[in-house]
């Protein structure tokens, strides 16, 4: 399976509604994101409050998979650079 899938900032994103998953599977952590608030503006609807959770994809229990957490009132944009940065702290040690 070749499937391309699109990217942010040097990592894969994929969406299946308000869940987002940001970064290789095969890597040590990869970050999940669920968008919990959306906002009317200007007829669009855009993201308000998120939880960036980073996950250990080396744990066999999605329980104590969970490595980090947050719960922002921000957009996506900002949960994506959150992301990020935890993606590359956490993949650089």
């Amino acid at each position: 399976m070749n499937e391309k899938f699109k990217t942010y900032r040097g990592y894969p994103l994929v969406r299946n509604g308000n869940q987002l998953y940001y970064g290789y599977m095969s890597d040590p952590y990869v970050i999940w994101i669920q968008i919990l608030a959306v906002k009317d503006i200007d007829g669009n609807k855009m993201t308000s409050k998120v939880r960036v959770i980073q996950m250990d994809t080396n744990e066999p229990d999605p329980m104590k998979a969970f490595v980090k957490r947050t719960d922002r009132e921000c957009g996506l944009y900002e949960a994506l650079d959150i992301a990020k940065v935890w993606l590359d702290k956490a993949l650089n040690n």
